[in-house]
């Protein structure tokens, strides 16, 4: 079988019955991570962009632990409980994925793990 579970220290760990990510193939599926430290298993403080940053660290850690990276990102969720903090989420998207971004689904929703603000998952190629 193709599928491994993959798991990592330097991602939070999980808050509930799902795997930090998800390796089949030559694809791997990255759970959706909000803003938690991976040492103190509790939100950061800050702004959007700050929250951001740290998911994105915690997606970065899950898709190295599973032989990707960052470059490799076909798809991006992202939820947020306010869109008006698109604008700012796009900004710190861009600067990651500034040369070829991924395809990517941005919605509103009232609610999210821990009073979240944002959420993002990934899907990426090995």
């Amino acid at each position: 079988m193709d599928r491994k579970v993959i798991n990592t220290d330097r991602a939070p760990a999980a808050i509930g019955p799902y795997s930090q990510g998800i390796s089949w193939r030559d694809i791997l599926f990255c759970a959706g991570q909000i803003p938690l430290d991976p040492s103190t298993g509790q939100l950061v403080e800050g702004d959007i962009r700050e929250k951001v940053t740290r998911i994105i660290e915690n997606l970065k850690a899950v898709l190295e632990e599973g032989g990707s990276g960052l470059d490799r990102v076909l798809r991006l969720d992202v939820y947020l409980t306010d869109l008006s903090l698109f604008p700012e989420v796009n900004e710190c998207l861009a600067q990651v994925f500034a040369d070829a971004p991924p395809a990517r689904v941005t919605v509103e929703v009232s609610g999210l793990p821990m009073g979240a603000q944002v959420e993002i998952a990934a899907i990426a190629g090995k």
